[in-house]
């Protein structure tokens, strides 16, 4: 965890000194964004909450993915990440909402999916939401992970200046 502790705690002084909460809604990255800024004492003024939504179920039932997004573009998508991070931030009190969706790997990617692709959503309270894809080639499975968590950190960070 130690890699990702001094964004983590950017993040939190930036979301505090704008009043701002933050949710979260993963799925390649498993929660690992929530721990990494949970993992700092006196976090709970800042992270409201944390989703994991690892299966297309959970990306229906706890954050209003639409069938129709899931069945055109599939869950690793610009489309799903904007509705997970657009469902996080309507479905908590928070006014920033990061979402990740990928392929870590090492199995389950495609020529159009390959393994290591991740789509990252940045919503605002009355903003336009961010997005943002990466394909990190190395590393493998906890690699792509990692990468992910630290760039999922950046991109709050980014909106938060």
């Amino acid at each position: 965890m130690g890699d990702h502790d001094a964004l983590a705690r950017q993040v939190l002084d930036r979301a505090r000194a704008a009043s701002v909460m933050v949710v979260t809604a993963e799925s390649c990255t498993g929660g690992l964004v929530s721990a990494a800024l949970t993992d700092i004492p006196g976090s709970s003024d800042v992270v409201d909450r944390g989703f994991v939504t690892y299966t297309n179920d959970a990306k229906r039932e706890m954050l209003g993915v639409a069938d129709a997004t899931l069945e055109a573009f599939g869950a690793v998508s610009k489309e799903t990440a904007q509705e997970m991070a657009e469902g996080a931030l309507a479905r908590s009190q928070a006014q920033i909402a990061v979402s990740i969706t990928g392929i870590a790997g090492p199995g389950g990617g495609s020529a159009d999916k390959p393994v290591g692709l991740v789509w990252f959503a940045v919503a605002r309270t009355g903003g336009q939401t961010r997005l943002v894809q990466h394909l990190f080639e190395h590393g493998g499975r906890s690699g792509v992970r990692q990468a992910s968590v630290e760039t999922a950190l950046i991109l709050v960070l980014d909106a938060l200046s």
